[in-house]
């Protein structure tokens, strides 16, 4: 054998065994990876439960014992070791505690998906070289990323999303320089995003979506150049969008929606000519919109709705002829809608609501044959409603809602074949509506409500079969309801209320077994109730009140097993309630009052326990009270006033866990009064007057500390007051008149300080009047006639808000005290039938808003004051008094003797005094002339400086509603002529100063010189004399008092009540005392406010508007009993045109008509009490929702998003309160005026 056939033979023969080796090798290696699979697989929790991973087993007859084809969701190299693992969608729950890193070094592929893996991500991941693609994505991994990852440098494709990972994203993810996939998103990732990302230069896919991430968008972003998805949307990002996102030429989609991202759009976005999606919506962007994104041609959607954009639409979008979704919504985008949006005919949805477009709808509108959404309401869109939008076929939601849009409905609107939804509803569309629309046969929601619409409601409405909700309210609508409307099957809500509907309701209505809701309220429908609406089994609220409906409740109201809510009242209707009407389990409400209602009440009337509200006034309604309702803890409103019910009352009612007002008056109720009513621990207001009511007031009721008002007049109740009385701090009306109690009246009396009505006539009381009635600072009307008190009248001085005083037919004796002059607020003052002697005291002179005084049978004399309730007063109130006198009723009294002078008028010799008088005052006369020419020709020589005489000479003019009780110099003495230590604030037009003076501390308000010089003006003069003397008129608790006026030639002044708090907004705006003003207190601060602009807006002869509501200008006392300041003076100081923006409201404050009516009416004061509202819960000042509510009248708010945060969160009763407040103030803020209540109705549903 030769060398080379030798070497030859060698060469094979260590091929042979390489070979041999290379095989058991394998071999080995193939059973070690599927020894370590089992072994993994046997840490499962639910292995026997997968089918799929039966396979996976090994086979005892063969030392192979594993195949790569047999096992599931394995896969081999070419060399037979294991390379790719998918076990995807398996159920599997288990962790990667156990799996075999070290025995599967060949891994290049994984897949475990959408199973239950839970625990962490082992580091050891990241030893796995050789992966390309790993997917661990919908599982339940927590914990952090593992930084190791980042050495899998032959990574492409990397899934995590959809578990619960935490932490930050780690930052050695940027050294992949291979990976095309990163998803991360719906994880609780936090922190910054690393700008390290920005170095995977081959990334394609980057999804960071819906997780926790925070801080700035990195800037380095812009480096992926071949990035064609980029998701970061529903995030906590902040900051700027960077502009070189411009940059990444190759982006199709870019999502950052949802985060807290502010600046501006970048125009480098207008780059991007591949990107087809846009989300950048619900941010706080603002700025423009750059005209540049007109130049994404390829664009498909754009969504940057509700942001803070402003500015105009830019017309260049309409060259996006690719666009399908356009949403610009919820910003604050101003001007006209884009003529050349028309020209974009691929578009399918287009939302421009709830901006401040103005201008009319273009009617190139009507070219989007694709267009099936368009929202364009909530704006100040004007004109009419473009016949054209009509040739849109495709539309199925059109909405128009809430503008400014005028004229008629335009009947080619009925084309819209394809139309489910039509809102029209809150504008100022006028004439009929159209018999066409009755064609829109897709039709399920239509809403026309809110506006000025006349005519009758088209019988051909009847034709819309797939019609669910039918909104035709408040509007002038007359006829009769057309009996076609029984034909729409599928209606679940129809309301018709507030029109001028006449006839009567059709039977055929009773077709309607959807129904759910019926509104036909406030019309002017007669007849009786059709039995046929019994046939409406689904009804859950039914409202036919206020109309002139007559007859009985049908019988069939029986059928109604799921109705909520029954409103009747104010109608006609008769008759005996059906037993069965309430047999509802359902139900809630149930008002009938002012009717004719006659009989018992039915047994189950709170069959499902959920009662809340009753209301059954003024009925002719009798019999004992069911014990349905006697046990019904779910009542919280109940009135039972003017009917004949019967039955004890200490047995006819239960305890009511929720219970806050309970009226029981005018019915025949007897026995004696439960102490079980303590037990209602929320109760506010007991009211039970006028029935036969005996025995003593338990003393249970004395421990109610809640009580506001209490009311048990006009029964025949007996015992004594006990002094545990005073328990009843939050008490404001206490009514025991009209009984046979008895006994001194208890000083415990005195505690009640909030107390603002106060009635014990007509019963026994005896003793001498207290001096604690002398300590009720809020009260306003007090009655102790009637009774058997004697002794004197106390002094009663600190009485500020006391606007009538009885204390007629007691047994009262000595002097009528000198004090009750200082009774500023008084109107009223009865004190016949007493033993009264002595002089009316002369100070009732400076009485200035007394207006009735009864002071007959008494034994009183000498000269009746001049003052105007005297001089007005009738015969019947000053006869029994014999010595009384006056020289101004002559015809009523006997003259009063002249004293001053020292000549009494003789009886005869009359021509003697004329022979005397008439030189002396001839004198007089001429002596007045030259002095008045002399004064004349030294003005005529001074040189005129722009004030009025007065003020030159050094006189005063002054008004005050306080007789005396200020001087001048007091004033100046006492603030030190102005000095800055007593500045306690500085307005628009003068500075306040505090002066404590000898008799009480008062706010001065000096007003500035250019004021003083416009008053000091003659025609000015008196106009502003006559104000400020109906102001000083003005008298109520939550109005700050204005005592006065004075003008000197040095300062000019205005003199208030003084208010130890200070300002609301300061309160708010101080963390302590925001912290000491509870939910109470701003409740009390709300209700407090809207009672007084209530009494400004409707209580006076001549209303007054306020024009500047702010928390600037709420000031609080000591008991943070909140008043409005500076009423009036805005219209005082309106002396001229220049002068009027600068006192028509505060910034933040006024409402959004005024911007182009110039005219401020009591609407202007209810929009801003709005704002106030909101103000006083948030602890701030609302800002930018304001004008967001305003112009989105639909919108609802919780009570969460909105409360000061610096104080515990509401609950119970004040949660409820605080949330019908915020209901209010959403009704303040509607753009338009006339859908803003009346000061009046907030005031009366805040009582």
């Amino acid at each position: 054998m030769g060398f080379a056939e030798k070497n030859s033979y060698d060469i094979r023969f260590l091929l042979f065994i390489s070979i041999i080796l290379s095989c058991s090798i394998s071999a080995s290696a193939t059973i070690a990876e599927a020894n370590a699979l089992l072994k993994w697989k046997s840490t499962f929790t639910n292995q026997s439960h997968s089918s799929k991973l039966s396979s996976w087993v090994n086979d005892a007859n063969t030392n192979t014992s594993f195949s790569c084809t047999s096992w599931y969701g394995v896969s081999c190299n070419s060399r037979g070791s294991l390379e790719k693992l998918n076990l995807t969608d398996n159920a599997i729950e288990g962790t990667f505690q156990d799996f075999p890193f070290s025995s599967l070094p060949n891994l290049a592929y994984i897949d475990f998906s959408m199973n239950r893996f839970s625990g962490t991500i082992p580091p050891q991941f990241g030893n796995l070289s050789k992966l390309i693609y790993f997917d661990l994505s919908t599982n339940h991994l927590t914990r952090e990323i593992p930084p190791e990852l980042g050495n899998l440098q032959n990574l492409k494709t990397l899934y995590l999303s959809n578990n619960k990972l935490a932490g930050s994203i780690p930052s050695s993810l940027g050294k992949l320089k291979n990976l095309t996939v990163l998803y991360l998103h719906h994880n609780y990732l936090t922190r910054v995003i690393p700008p390290e990302l920005g170095n995977m230069e081959s990334m394609t896919d980057l999804s960071l979506d819906n997780n926790k991430l925070t801080g700035s968008i990195p800037s380095s972003l812009g480096n992926l150049k071949n990035l064609t998805v980029l998701y970061l949307h529903q995030n906590y990002l902040t900051g700027d969008i960077p502009p070189e996102l411009g940059n990444m030429e190759s982006m199709t989609d870019l999502a950052l929606s949802e985060n807290k991202l502010t600046g501006s759009i970048p125009s480098s976005l207008g780059n991007l000519k591949n990107l087809t999606d846009v989300y950048l919506y619900q941010n706080y962007l603002t700025g423009v919109i750059p005209p540049e994104l007109g130049n994404m041609e390829s664009m498909t959607k754009l969504e940057l709705r509700n942001n803070k954009l402003a500015g105009s639409i830019p017309s260049s979008l309409g060259n996006l002829k690719n666009l399908t979704v356009l949403y610009l919504d919820q910003n604050y985008l101003t001007g006209d809608i884009p003529l050349e949006l028309g020209n974009i005919e691929s578009m399918t949805d287009l939302a421009l609501s709830q901006n401040k477009l103005t201008g009319s709808i273009p009617s190139s509108l009507g070219n989007l044959k694709n267009l099936t959404v368009l929202y364009l309401h909530q704006n100040y869109l004007t004109g009419v409603i473009p016949p054209e939008l009509g040739n849109m076929e495709s539309m199925t939601d059109l909405s128009l809602s809430q503008n400014k849009l005028t004229s008629s409905i335009p009947s080619s609107l009925g084309n819209l074949k394809n139309l489910i939804v039509l809102y029209l509803y809150q504008n100022y569309l006028t004439g009929v509506i159209p018999p066409e629309l009755g064609k829109m046969e897709s039709m399920i929601s239509l809403d026309l409500s809110k506006n000025k619409l006349t005519g009758s409601i088209p019988s051909s409405i009847g034709n819309l079969k797939n019609l669910t909700v039918l909104y035709l309210y408040q509007n002038n609508l007359t006829g009769d309801i057309p009996p076609e409307l029984g034909n729409m099957e599928s209606m679940t809500d129809l309301e018709l209320s507030q029109n001028k509907l006449t006839g009567s309701i059709p039977s055929s209505l009773g077709n309607l077994k959807d129904l759910t809701v019926l509104y036909l309220d406030q019309n002017y429908l007669t007849g009786v109730i059709p039995p046929e609406l019994g046939n409406m089994e689904s009804m859950i609220s039914l409202d036919l009140s206020e109309n002139k409906l007559t007859g009985s409740i049908p019988d069939s109201f029986c059928n109604f097993t799921k109705l909520g809510s029954l409103f009747l009242r104010d109608n006609q209707l008769s008759g005996q309630i059906p037993l069965g009407v309430t047999n509802s389990s359902e139900l809630t409400a149930f008002i009938i009052d002012r009717n004719n209602f006659n009989g018992f009440l039915p047994e189950t009337l709170c069959k499902g326990g959920k009662l809340q509200i009753i209301t059954l006034d003024d009925n002719h309604l009798e019999g004992p009270i069911p014990k349905s309702l006697r046990d019904c803890e779910s009542l919280i409103r109940a009135r039972f006033i003017g009917n004949r019910f019967i039955g004890d009352i200490s047995e006819a009612f239960g305890v009511y866990p929720d219970l806050n007002f309970i009226d029981l008056s005018r019915n025949k109720f007897h026995g004696e009064i439960s102490g079980n009513w303590e037990k209602s621990r929320k109760l506010g207001a007991l009211i039970m007057s006028n029935n036969s009511i005996t025995g003593a007031i338990p003393p249970e009721i004395w421990i109610m500390k809640q009580l506001g008002e209490l009311d048990l007049s006009t029964n025949n109740l007996s015992g004594e007051i006990p002094e545990a009385i005073g328990n009843l701090t939050n008490l404001s009306r206490l009514r025991l008149n009209g009984n046979q109690l008895s006994g001194r009246v208890p000083a415990g009396i005195s505690f009640l300080t909030n107390l603002e009505s106060l009635d014990l006539s007509s019963n026994r009381f005896s003793s001498q009047i207290a001096q604690t009635f002398d300590s009720f600072l809020k009260l306003h009307d007090m009655n102790l006639s009637r009774n058997n008190f004697d002794g004197r009248i106390p002094q009663l001085t600190k009485l500020p808000q006391l606007n009538h005083l009885d204390l007629s037919h007691n047994e009262l004796n000595g002097e009528i005290p000198s004090q009750l002059s200082s009774l500023q607020s008084l109107e009223k003052l009865d004190l016949s039938h007493n033993n009264l002697s002595g002089l009316i005291p002369t100070s009732f002179e400076g009485m200035k808003a007394l207006t009735y005084i009864d002071i007959s049978n008494n034994k009183l004399k000498g000269r009746l004051p001049d003052n105007p309730a005297f001089r007005n007063a009738t015969s019947d109130a000053l006869e029994g008094n014999r010595g009384l006198c006056s020289n101004i009723l002559k015809q009523r009294l006997n003259s009063c003797p002249i004293t001053s002078g020292g000549f009494q008028k003789p009886k005869k010799n009359g021509n003697l005094l004329v022979w005397i008088l008439v030189p002396i005052l001839g004198a007089l006369v001429i002596l007045s002339i030259c002095a008045g020419a002399f004064t004349y020709y030294l003005r005529k020589r001074k040189p005129h400086n722009g004030r009025n005489t007065d003020s030159e000479t050094g006189e005063n003019m002054s008004i005050f509603s306080v007789d005396g009780k200020f001087k001048y110099q007091d004033i100046i003495d006492s603030t030190n002529e102005f000095d800055q230590r007593y500045l306690i604030g500085i307005g628009g037009y003068s500075k306040v100063y505090k002066a404590n003076l000898p008799n009480a501390i008062v706010a001065v308000k000096r007003l500035h010189d250019t004021i003083d010089e416009e008053i000091s003006k003659p025609l000015v003069k008196q106009e502003f004399l006559n104000e400020v003397r109906a102001l000083t008129e003005i008298r109520h608790r939550n109005v700050v008092k204005l005592f006065g006026f004075c003008s000197h030639r040095r300062h000019t002044f205005l003199i208030y009540e003084y208010m130890e708090k200070g300002s609301l907004n300061k309160l708010l705006a101080n963390e302590e005392e925001a912290k000491r003003l509870t939910w109470t207190k701003r409740i009390n601060i709300v209700k407090g406010l809207a009672h007084a602009l209530s009494y400004m807006h409707h209580d006076r002869s001549t209303p007054i508007v306020h024009r500047d509501i702010s928390s600037g200008n709420i000031l609080l006392d000591n008991d943070y009993t909140a008043k409005i300041s500076d009423f009036g003076t805005a219209k005082l100081l309106k002396t001229d045109s220049s002068n009027w923006s600068a006192v028509a409201g505060t910034y933040g404050y006024v409402a959004p008509e005024f911007a182009y009516t110039m005219k401020v009416t009591e609407k202007c004061d209810v929009y801003s009490f709005g704002v106030l509202i909101l103000e006083v819960i948030k602890g701030k000042h609302p800002g930018d929702l304001v004008s967001s509510l305003s112009s989105s009248p639909g919108e609802t708010l919780s009570l969460r998003s909105i409360s000061d945060e610096r104080i515990l969160e509401p609950r119970g009763v004040n949660r409820e309160k605080l949330m019908k407040m915020v209901e209010v103030a959403l009704s303040c803020l509607q753009a338009d005026p006339q859908s803003r209540p009346t000061m009046l109705s907030i005031s009366t549903s805040f009582s």
